[in-house]
């Protein structure tokens, strides 16, 4: 049983990064029975809700942006380019609300920040010397094993 969506007000908007933010009417919110623990409230009341947002179709993003969404969170968005994120952690619809937004926040700040590209470093002295240390003791341990059977 999924409830209609449950309405934003107007011109609100949750704050991604300094360069970007999306209204609240871009994000539709649907609620329907959740499951786990909470007995008969939970087979009575829809406290699930579960959080969609356009990718492909939303105005606020930059074509970049867009781009780097759907290769860094591509197993999550749907064939359509819909996000989908489902809260259902809380007992009330408004707390599992508040925290779908939060995790949507999280999420596509996550995905928008460039990653540090890996810089390649070489083996320090130390350590090449302890590896070669490391191969000695073991070449000898061998070497000690074996002269019965020859």
């Amino acid at each position: 049983m999924t409830t209609p969506g449950i309405e934003a007000p107007p011109g609100e908007r949750l704050y991604i990064r300094p360069n970007l933010s999306i209204p609240l009417a871009e994000l539709r919110f649907t609620a329907d029975c959740g499951g786990g623990p909470g007995g008969q409230h939970v087979n009575k009341v829809s406290t699930r809700v579960t959080l969609h947002f356009d990718v492909a179709g939303s105005p606020s993003l930059t074509e970049a942006q867009r781009r780097r969404l759907t290769e860094a969170l591509g197993t999550r968005i749907s064939q359509e380019g819909e996000l989908r994120i489902v809260a259902g952690e809380f007992r009330s619809q408004a707390a599992n609300k508040a925290a779908a937004k939060l995790r949507f926040v999280e999420l596509l700040n996550r995905a928008l920040t460039p990653r540090t590209p890996r810089r390649p470093t070489k083996p320090t002295l130390g350590s090449k010397l302890r590896r070669l240390e490391a191969k000695k003791k073991r070449s000898s341990l061998k070497r000690q094993r074996g002269g019965e059977h020859e």
